[in-house]
């Protein structure tokens, strides 16, 4: 056959130009990678087969007929990420004891994210004017501005952290995060041993800049072993900063606190924080027969 002639040309040129050189020609589309990690299985084929149309042997490439359904990600939360209260309280403490500095100044930052369900920029770039910290209850945070680490290459001020708006929200826009007495009191005590960058940041670098995420990463990777047991250390238990937040979010949602307004106070769209959360809500079908059967009974 035609074909098997071309493929076989191929398969001699190949060999004659040897690794390393490629024929002129055009360059060669992306590999399509298949579900599952399997490799490129659709253009695996596609060089000899490409060849045979340049050659006319063949009127197209079958090839480009296949479509590949790949599998769509909903970004749910990994249940096993998330820390229990104790567990949180205990990394918190971890952290007071990784470096000399360093780490009893990220402390209050991490507790942000923990007691508020701040993002990480969104604590990075806290200021001391956006904290309402009474002396007893409940205080409050007005998050107003982030501090999101890119290439500086990409930020309008060449720095690695630009000043920014709210994600997802318009540069004016404000959000209200109430906090617990716990962090009232953490941030307290944090003002009263750091005080405040020259504009008014909470958290900083000896310097005055901006905590880079390797930074506060590699801090948080010291403080989960001294906190966690070794299988913990193993574990995805809040391998990532990050992984605070959503042990946050998983627990007002645990409480019983309503969707709505834990979606405002995390700053998420309704719909996407049900969907992100939905594997990490437990005892809600209990809670739900009982409400059920009230009703039924009524």
């Amino acid at each position: 056959m035609p074909v098997v002639g071309a493929l076989a040309g191929y398969g001699e040129y190949a060999l004659r130009v040897g690794p390393g050189r490629r024929r002129p020609g055009p360059a060669p589309r992306p590999h399509a990678r298949a579900a599952g990690g399997r490799g490129p299985v659709r253009r695996r084929g596609a060089p000899p087969l490409e060849y045979a149309v340049e050659l006319e042997e063949l009127s197209a490439n079958p090839l480009d007929r296949v479509k590949l359904r790949r599998p769509k990600s909903n970004g749910e939360i990994d249940r096993r990420v998330v820390v229990n209260p104790a567990q949180a309280r205990e990394l918190l403490i971890a952290l007071t004891y990784c470096g000399r500095t360093r780490g009893p100044m990220l402390a209050a930052m991490f507790a942000c994210m923990y007691f508020a369900g701040l993002r990480p920029a969104e604590a990075a770039g806290l200021r001391e004017k956006d904290c309402h910290l009474p002396a007893s209850g409940w205080g409050l945070l007005t998050l107003e501005k982030t501090a999101p680490q890119s290439n500086k290459r990409f930020t309008d001020s060449g720095k690695a952290h630009d000043e920014r708006g709210l994600k997802h929200r318009d540069a004016k826009t404000t959000r209200p995060v109430p906090i617990p007495p716990e962090l009232v009191a953490i941030l307290r005590a944090h003002l009263d041993t750091h005080g405040t960058a020259k504009d008014g940041r909470l958290f900083r670098t000896r310097t005055d800049g901006v905590i880079s995420g390797s930074a506060y990463a590699k801090i948080w990777k010291q403080a989960r072993t001294y906190a966690l047991t070794p299988d913990q250390v193993a574990s995805p238990l809040a391998g990532r900063p990050y992984d605070l937040r959503h042990a946050a979010v998983s627990l007002w949602l645990n409480a019983g606190v309503h969707a709505p307004e834990a979606a405002e106070r995390a700053g998420h769209g309704l719909d996407v924080m049900l969907r992100v959360y939905a594997k990490c809500i437990d005892g809600q079908r209990e809670v739900a027969n009982q409400r059920i059967e009230g009703a039924l009974a009524s």
